[in-house]
C-alpha cells in the first residue's frame, strides 16, 4: 500500500505531448493536497481512447519520465484500462483533479471519490493549449516532413540522459 502524506491528489491523462497546458494543469492538481499522484494511459490504452491510431506520439515511458521531472509530481502510476477507475479505487484518494473542458460531476471517477468521502475538483482550461492545437500548428508549419522537429526532440532526450 502506497505510504502518502494526506491529503492525496490523483489526476490523469495521456500527456502525450507535454504543453502549458499540462504544467499548469498538474501544478494547480498539486495546490490540492500533499501528494499528487498523476495515473498515465498506457500506450494501448491510449489506442481505445483515440480516433486515430499514429497516437500517442511519445510512448508510455517517455511520457513517465517527462512527468516525473516535475516538481509537482509525486508519483506516476500507468493505468491500462480506459478510464483510471481501478487505480483510483486502489489508491483512495482524497481529491481527483480533472483538466477544464469537461462536466466533472458527470464523471465515473467522480462518483467513486464521493463514495468514500472524497471530492472532486476541475481546474482552469488553459485556452489555446492542447496536443490536438499543437500538432495542428506543427504540421502547418511543415516541421515534421524536414525532420527539424525529430531533430530538436532528439537532441532534448539526449539532453536529459
Amino acid at each position: 500500500m502506497l505510504q502518502a502524506n494526506h491529503p492525496v491528489v490523483i489526476t490523469n491523462g495521456v500527456f502525450d505531448i507535454f504543453h502549458k497546458g499540462h504544467v499548469q494543469y498538474s501544478h494547480e492538481a498539486s495546490q490540492l493536497g500533499q501528494t499528487l499522484i498523476l495515473g498515465l494511459n498506457r500506450d494501448a490504452s491510449v489506442k481505445m481512447l483515440s480516433k486515430r491510431n499514429d497516437r500517442p506520439y511519445n510512448s508510455e515511458r517517455d511520457r513517465a519520465i517527462v512527468l516525473a521531472a516535475l516538481a509537482s509530481v509525486g508519483l506516476v502510476v500507468y493505468f491500462k484500462e480506459k478510464t483510471p477507475r481501478n487505480l483510483i479505487q486502489e489508491i483512495k484518494p482524497d481529491i481527483y483533479v480533472k483538466g477544464g473542458g469537461c462536466d466533472i460531476e458527470d464523471l465515473e471517477e467522480t462518483k467513486l471519490v464521493k463514495s468514500w468521502g472524497g471530492q472532486s475538483k476541475s481546474t482552469l482550461f488553459v485556452s489555446g493549449f492542447s496536443t490536438t492545437i499543437l500538432v495542428n500548428r506543427i504540421k502547418k508549419t511543415g516541421l515534421l516532413t524536414s525532420g527539424l522537429f525529430f531533430g530538436f526532440i532528439i537532441s532534448t532526450c539526449r539532453c536529459l540522459r
